[in-house]
């Protein structure tokens, strides 16, 4: 059994973290996190020692490792602007970092990153879920199968709609410096898929970048991509607003609806085996989508055309 400790136990993804360490068969010793509220804790793991200041979690931290209990992995789920600082930590005492999507905001933090690796020999894995997923899986699949057939250039449609309310904008989330913005904030895990089953980008148009929506293009050699993203419920479809459905997920291949609605809940929990198995996702399998979000949140939008996302024109 390993021991874990956890960065940012309030956070809304802290539990599918808990809940990993718990179904994989280990122990949260230690959590931390400035707001109190982690009841959530006592479904878990009710013995942890939880702290609300990073100074004093260090030191138990600390106590454990001079009583030769260390800590085996660290997992990160803080806000994203803190991700690098607390991977930092989780090398310096000695421990495997886990670190929640967006590894970083920035690429040369990852860059950095790297090195601090190299020189601690321990490991950074991330969490790139959607490569796990069982209809991405059989997508990067039939995309082979295409390609090697001689098949021509494929057409994707990406939408994605996870309606927040006006607190997402009052948090971090909403603070650009702190989130990167909307794009790596809720994108990063869908560009990472989208590079894991086309390729490097050859071509990418920003269409729209607002606070809370995104829309652009993205070409590879063999595929052209329209996506979107966004956090308001307004534009939700009007199926969705009849159930009260807040979140939207469409990948469409040449009009073809690829099923993608459900499968996420034990991602987490998978991408964890695959990190105690040492077979996890590092540093360099997440560079390519921190550059590419970084590059897309630093372009100049073109503004909506006939080639654009279709939700993209109900934004503009």
């Amino acid at each position: 059994m390993s021991t874990f400790a956890l960065i940012g136990a309030a956070g809304y993804i802290a539990p599918r973290h808990m809940r990993a360490i718990k179904d994989t068969g280990n122990q949260l010793v230690a959590a931390m996190d400035p707001n109190d509220t982690v009841g959530i804790l006592d479904s878990y793991f009710p013995d942890a020692r939880f702290f609300t200041e990073f100074e004093r979690f260090d030191r138990y931290i600390d106590l454990l490792r001079r009583k030769g209990d260390d800590v085996d992995y660290v997992s990160i789920a803080s806000p994203n602007y803190l991700h690098d600082s607390h991977i930092r930590f989780a090398l310096r005492v000695g421990a495997t970092a886990i670190c929640e999507k967006p590894l970083v905001v920035n690429p040369w933090n990852a860059e950095a990153l790297r090195d601090i690796e190299a020189e601690s020999g321990r490991r950074v894995f991330t969490i790139l879920q959607l490569r796990l997923h069982p209809s991405v899986v059989a997508l990067k699949e039939r995309v082979a199968r295409q390609r090697s057939s001689g098949a021509g250039p494929t057409e994707l449609d990406l939408t994605y709609i996870t309606s927040r309310g006006s607190w997402y904008f009052a948090s971090w989330k909403g603070e650009e410096r702190k989130s990167g913005g909307i794009v790596p904030n809720i994108g990063v895990h869908f560009f990472d898929m989208l590079l894991w089953i086309f390729g490097p980008v050859e071509e990418s148009e920003l269409t729209l970048l607002r606070a809370d929506s995104a829309s652009g293009i993205l070409r590879f050699t063999d595929a052209t991509v329209r996506w979107f993203l966004s956090v308001n419920a307004e534009y939700l479809p009007a199926e969705c607003k009849a159930v009260g459905q807040r979140t939207y997920r469409s990948i469409r291949m040449e009009g073809e609806e690829i099923e993608f609605s459900e499968g996420f809940t034990d991602l987490h929990t998978d991408s964890y085996r695959r990190i105690l198995a040492g077979d996890g996702f590092g540093i360099e399998d997440a560079l390519p989508s921190i550059r590419l979000t970084h590059d897309i949140r630093h372009s100049q939008p073109n503004g909506v055309s006939d080639g654009s996302h279709p939700f993209a024109s109900v934004v503009a």
